[in-house]
Order: structure tokens, then sequence, then C-alpha cells
């Protein structure tokens, strides 16, 4: 068997320390991602996915905003001091992408075709799933970090003001991206006979 593909996924790992050392532009990195993003299926073709890239200053106004709406969330200050760190981790990025569903094409999707209404939600959620999954692999194959980050809903509302978000684009993801300035820590996968069920 080719192994080709699985060797990329291999590759692919949550990368926390991340830094700003590229040797990519930032057109590059866009073109890399816009070409995978589109490459991924979706239920129905409905090209659900939406992306916005942040680099530079819009990079670190996103995590800015992100440690400020935190400080109302997290119980005590030495709770928060460890906050700052990991989201002081995440600016020190080179850019991070922000993930949308347009959540107007499920809801024209749910009106036309109302057998399949009660799926498009479910379907949009495998095509972000798999537009991440497959920019995180191609970032990966191009010796660039990144993780995936959920601080939605809590700055949903602010994203969209700062950023100039539509309102039907519904936020479901952040990935910081950069230089790998340390390598992923192990990882652990169950045991296949748990995982998995072969019948012939």
């Amino acid at each position: 068997m080719n192994n080709a593909l699985l060797n990329l996924l291999h590759q692919r790992r949550s990368i926390y320390a991340l830094g700003k050392n590229l040797s990519q532009t930032d057109d590059e990195i866009v073109a890399l991602a816009e070409d995978l993003i589109q490459a991924t299926p979706s239920a129905f073709n409905s090209q659900t996915v939406r992306a916005v890239f942040l680099f530079g200053d819009k990079h670190d106004q996103l995590w800015d905003i992100i440690v400020e709406r935190l400080k109302s969330e997290v119980p005590t200050e030495a709770a928060y001091e460890n906050t700052k760190k990991k989201i002081a981790s995440f600016k020190a990025a080179y850019g991070t992408i922000l993930y949308f569903t347009d959540t107007a094409v499920v809801h024209q999707l749910e009106k036309d075709f109302t057998l399949y209404a009660d799926n498009f939600a479910t379907w949009a959620e495998q095509a972000q799933g798999s537009s991440q999954l497959n920019v995180w692999t191609g970032l990966a194959n191009n010796q660039i970090g990144a993780s995936i980050q959920h601080y939605n809903p809590i700055i949903d509302d602010l994203v969209q003001a700062a950023f100039d978000i539509p309102a039907n684009w519904k936020l479901r993801a952040q990935m910081p991206f950069g230089s790998i300035e340390a390598p992923a820590g192990d990882k652990d996968t169950m045991a296949k006979a748990d995982q998995f069920k072969v019948l012939k």
C-alpha cells in the first residue's frame, strides 16, 4: 500500500510552540489554504466553509481580544495568569486562520431539500472538520506548525465586530500557525481492537 498520505497525517500534529520564522510569504500561505479548502468535498457541493486569514497586527488583535474576554471567565487570578501564558503562545505564532460556516447556505439547503433538512448542519460540520484537517496537513507538509483552538462562541460577537464578519458566518475554530519552535509531545492511540470492527 502507498502510505504517503498516512505519513503526512502522522506529520500533522498539534504544535503549541509556534514562532514567526517562516520562509513562505503570506500570499503563498493563503493560496495553499484556499486551494485546500476548495478541494475539500462538501455535501451537495454546498461549500459552506468560509475562512479569514489574519496576519501581523490583525493576528495580534485577535489574541488580545481573546485574552481580555477570558478575564471574566477564569475564576482566580492565578488561573488567569496561566490563561494569559497560553494565549501568549498563540499570539507568538505567525498568523491565524479563522474558520466559519455560512449559515445562510445551510438554511437555504434546509428549505430547498426538506427531506434532508435535519442533516445539513451536521454535514456543514463535517465539511469544517475535513477542511481544517486538509489545511493543517498541507501546512505540516510545508514545515508549518499549527493547532486548532475553540474559543467560540464567547468571542463570536467581538470577532464579528473587530474583523467585519458577515452576520451569517458562524465561527467554528481558530488555527494559529507558524514556525515549529519545539516538536509535539507523544500521542497515545486506542487499541485497534477497541476502536474498529472488521466484518467479512
